[in-house]
C-alpha cells in the first residue's frame, strides 16, 4: 500500500507522486493509494499511473470517508475519471472517460468500457486517474484508491454505431424534442434504450443526448434511432460554476469541463461547439444545487433552459431574468437569447419530455432543427398534449414565434393565441412593459384569446399558459405576496417580435 504524496500542482490541480506497475505476460497486479485532503483541496488531484507494455485492462475502484458535518456544512463528495497515456491537457486527446460520483468503481480495454468510459487501446505510458473533490468536510477526506492491471491478449475493438443525422420528416413543421437527458452512461438510471422508448411514449420526433463530461454514449444510440425519431449527440459540461448544455457536437466529440468562470477558459470551448455545429444552452442556470448555479454569463450562447423538469420557483427565477436580457437586447439592437425547456430526466419518475420544445424545422435533421432552436422558432409545452398557435397580425402582414413585423409604430397589432391542452388555464401576454392582458380559458383547456397594441408601445409580445394555481385560482399579475403569484407554467413561447417602420 502507497500513500501517495503531494507533487507541485497548480492552484486548482495537484499531482500525486506517481505509481509504477511491473510488466508481465499474463494475470494481473493491483496496487493501492491512499491519502488525505484538507477541506479547501483543489479541484482535481491527479494519480499518475506509470503503465507498461502488454496490459489489455485497467480496472479502477475508489471510496473516501463521510464524516459527520453539522447541519449547513458540506461533507463529502469527491468524482472519478481517467486519462491516458496522451495527457491531461485541457480539452487534449487524452480524455478516456469520468463517472463523477455515480460509480465506486470501472474498467476499460480496447473492447470495452464501464459506461462513461471510453473503449480503445490500453498503451503503455504515463495514465492519470482524477479524483474531484468538489465538496470536502472540515475534517478533510480520507479516500482509497485501487488500481488494478490485467495483462494478456487485447482482443477486438469496439465499433461505435452513431445515430443518423437525418430521421423521415415532414418537411417544414414543428417538431418536438427534448434536449437535456442522462443514461447510465452518466449518472441516470435508463438504459439507452429506456430513454428512447421514453421518447416515442412522449410523442418527440427528437432528442439530444446530454450525459454528463462524457461522449461514451454517442456509439450506442445508431440503433436505436429511426425514421421516426432522431437523435442527436451532445454532451453535459458540468463546471464548478454552473452546467452548459453542447448540443449537436459531433459524434464522440469531447467538451472539457475543467475550468472555473475566472479561468477565461470557457470562451474556448464555446468556440469548439460552434465550429461543430453545435449549440452552447446554459442550463437550469438558478438550481439551488452545489455548483450549478450560472457564473459564466451568456455571452457566446445560442439559447438558455428556462424551464428545467416540472416547474418550480428557480424556473420562474430563470424566464424573469431571461424576459429582462430579452428587452435589454432588443432596446440595444442585439441578438436576442431565445429561451428553451427540457425535463432533465435521469430515472423514473422523472418524465422525459415534461417539457419539450416544439421547434419549427425545415426538416427533421440534425442541422435543421439546431438552427430553429438558435433562431427562436420555438416554444416550450410541457407534453405533447399542449398545442398553440401565436402570431401577429398587422398592415396585412402576419410573423410568428421568432419572427419580426415592421409596420407603422401606431398601425394596430393583433396578437392571436389559439391554444389547446390546459384546462382552467391562464393566458399572459408580457411585453418590454410587462404583463399587458391576462384571460382564462375554459374547462374544456381550449380556447382562442386576441389582443390589441402597437409596435410604439410593444418592442415584442410573448405568450405564457398557466395551470391554475393551486387553490384553483388564476393568479393575477399586479399583486405582491409570498406566494408565488401564478400556477405552473404549462407553455411558454419565445416572442414575436415588433418594429415601427421609419
Amino acid at each position: 500500500m502507497l500513500q501517495a504524496g503531494l507533487a507541485a500542482g497548480a492552484a486548482a490541480a495537484v499531482t500525486l507522486a506517481p505509481v509504477a506497475f511491473a510488466a508481465a505476460a499474463e494475470g494481473e497486479r493491483t496496487q493501492v493509494i491512499t491519502g488525505h485532503l484538507p477541506t479547501g483541496a483543489a479541484d482535481f488531484v491527479y494519480l499518475p499511473v506509470r503503465v507498461p507494455a502488454g496490459v489489455r485492462e485497467i480496472a479502477v475502484s475508489y471510496d473516501y470517508d463521510r464524516p459527520a458535518v453539522p447541519p449547513g456544512t458540506a461533507g463529502n463528495s469527491c468524482d472519478i475519471g481517467i486519462f491516458d497515456e496522451r495527457g491531461t491537457g485541457l480539452g487534449g486527446p487524452g480524455f478516456r472517460g469520468w463517472s463523477g460520483g455515480f460509480r465506486t468503481s470501472f474498467a476499460l480495454s480496447r473492447g470495452a468500457a464501464t459506461p462513461g468510459y471510453l473503449p480503445g487501446p490500453v498503451r503503455p505510458g504515463t495514465w492519470h486517474v482524477v479524483l474531484g473533490p468538489y465538496q470536502v468536510a472540515p475534517q478533510g477526506m480520507d479516500y482509497r484508491v485501487e488500481v488494478t492491471l490485467r495483462f494478456g491478449d487485447p482482443g477486438p475493438a469496439f465499433t461505435p454505431s452513431y445515430p443518423p443525422e437525418r430521421a423521415r420528416g415532414r418537411g417544414r413543421a414543428w417538431y418536438r424534442g427534448d434536449c437535456h437527458l442522462h443514461t447510465v452512461y452518466s449518472d441516470g438510471r435508463r438504459l439507452p434504450a429506456e430513454v428512447a422508448a421514453g421518447a416515442r411514449a412522449a410523442e418527440l420526433d427528437f432528442i439530444v443526448s446530454t450525459d454528463h463530461n462524457t461522449p461514451s454514449s454517442h456509439g450506442v444510440w445508431g440503433p436505436l434511432a429511426g425514421p421516426d425519431l432522431l437523435i442527436v449527440t451532445g454532451e453535459e459540461v458540468t463546471t464548478r460554476n454552473g452546467h452548459w448544455l453542447a448540443l449537436g457536437i459531433g459524434p464522440g466529440e469531447w467538451i472539457d469541463w475543467r475550468y472555473r468562470s475566472r479561468d477565461d477558459a470557457y470562451p474556448g470551448f464555446v468556440r469548439q461547439v460552434h465550429r461543430s455545429g453545435g449549440l452552447v444552452v446554459p442550463a437550469h442556470p438558478y438550481c439551488p444545487y452545489v455548483a450549478c448555479q450560472w457564473k459564466f454569463g451568456y455571452e457566446g450562447a445560442d439559447a438558455v433552459e428556462v424551464w428545467n423538469g416540472p416547474w418550480t420557483y428557480d424556473d420562474e427565477s430563470a424566464v424573469d431574468s431571461w424576459d429582462a436580457r430579452l428587452a435589454e437586447s432588443l432596446r440595444h439592437g442585439r441578438p436576442w437569447l431565445p429561451a428553451m425547456g427540457n425535463s432533465d430526466a435521469h430515472s423514473v419518475p422523472q418524465v422525459i419530455g415534461l417539457p419539450q420544445n416544439v421547434v419549427l424545422a425545415e426538416d427533421l435533421t440534425r442541422a435543421d432543427v439546431l438552427n430553429g432552436i438558435r433562431s427562436g422558432r420555438s416554444w416550450i409545452a410541457e407534453s405533447a398534449g399542449v398545442r398553440l398557435d401565436f402570431t401577429a397580425t398587422g398592415q396585412g402582414r402576419q410573423a410568428g414565434i421568432g419572427e419580426r413585423l415592421t409596420v407603422p409604430g401606431d398601425a394596430p397589432v393583433d396578437v392571436r393565441l389559439e391554444v389547446s391542452g390546459v384546462p382552467g388555464g391562464t393566458v399572459r401576454f408580457v411585453t418590454d412593459q410587462g404583463q399587458l392582458h391576462q384571460e382564462s380559458l375554459p374547462a374544456s383547456g381550449a380556447g382562442t384569446v386576441t389582443w390589441r397594441t402597437t409596435a410604439s408601445l410593444a418592442t415584442y409580445v410573448r405568450a405564457e399558459v398557466r395551470h391554475p394555481r393551486a387553490d384553483g385560482t388564476p393568479g393575477q399579475g399586479n399583486t405582491m405576496g409570498p406566494d408565488l403569484p401564478w400556477g405552473p407554467m404549462a407553455a411558454l413561447t419565445n416572442p414575436v417580435l415588433l418594429q415601427a417602420a421609419r
